[in-house]
C-alpha cells in the first residue's frame, strides 16, 4: 500500500502569537518542521511527503525544500479545506495527514496508524489521547470527542482514502494512544513551553 505524507503547515498560528512561523519554532534543538520529517522519513510505510504551505508560511516553504521536500501550496482557509484542496488537485489516494506541530511524532506511531488503518478496512483512520493524557502535561485539550462514550482527543494525525475525500461522512477507525509525547500539540506558548520542558530545555 503507496502511503503519502501530507505535512498540514500552513496555519495562521493566532493563537501563538509568535512571529516566528510555528512549523519553524524549536524543539530540542531542531525546527517542529524538521522533527516531523525526520519522522516521516524513519517511518517504513510513508512513500512520499508533501508539506502543504500556504501565502503565511513563506519560510517554512522555503525550509521544507532546502531539506529536499515536496512543497504544496494551499488557499489558505482552514485546516480541512487545505487538507482536502491538496488530496484533490494532486489526486492522492492514501494519505497520511500529519500537523506539522507534533514535536515528539515518531516512526513507531506513524508505522502503528498505517498498519491499524490497512487492517480496519475502513476509509479512514484518527489517532486520538484520552482526555487524562493530555491533562497529565498540565494542559486544557482545544477539541474533545465523545466517541462510544469516552471523551478523546485528536493529536493531529489522521490517514483518509483520497479517493473517497467528496464524502460527506467517512466510516473511522481510532488508534488510541496515551503518549503524553504524542499528545502533545503545540499551538499555544503554554504548549511550546512544555515540549521545552520534556526536552529538558
Amino acid at each position: 500500500m503507496a502511503v503519502t505524507a501530507l505535512v498540514m503547515a500552513g496555519g495562521k498560528a493566532s493563537r501563538m502569537k509568535s512571529k516566528v512561523e510555528k512549523p519553524m519554532l524549536r524543539v530540542c534543538g531542531k525546527t517542529m518542521l524538521e522533527r516531523t520529517i525526520r519522522a516521516l522519513r524513519k517511518s517504513a510505510s510513508v512513500d512520499r511527503i508533501i508539506v502543504a504551505v500556504t501565502a503565511t508560511t513563506p519560510i517554512t516553504a522555503q525550509a521544507a525544500k532546502q531539506i529536499g521536500v515536496e512543497t504544496f501550496k494551499t488557499p489558505g482557509r482552514s485546516y480541512v479545506s487545505d487538507m482536502q484542496y491538496a488530496v484533490r488537485e494532486l489526486g492522492l489516494e492514501i494519505v497520511l495527514v500529519a500537523s506539522a506541530d507534533i514535536p515528539f511524532i515518531t516512526s513507531e506511531i506513524i508505522d502503528a496508524a498505517v498498519s491499524r488503518f490497512e487492517q480496519s478496512k475502513k476509509p479512514a483512520l484518527t489517532v486520538m489521547t484520552p482526555t487524562a493524557t493530555y491533562r497529565r502535561l498540565g494542559l486544557r485539550p482545544h477539541i474533545i470527542m465523545n466517541v462510544q462514550g469516552n471523551r478523546l482527543v485528536p493529536v493531529g494525525i489522521n490517514i483518509i482514502d483520497g479517493t473517497k475525500i467528496g464524502l460527506p461522512e467517512l466510516d473511522e477507525e481510532i488508534l488510541l494512544s496515551d503518549s503524553e509525547e504524542i499528545a502533545l500539540n503545540v499551538n499555544t506558548p503554554l504548549e511550546l513551553q512544555v515540549a521545552r520542558r520534556l526536552c529538558g530545555e
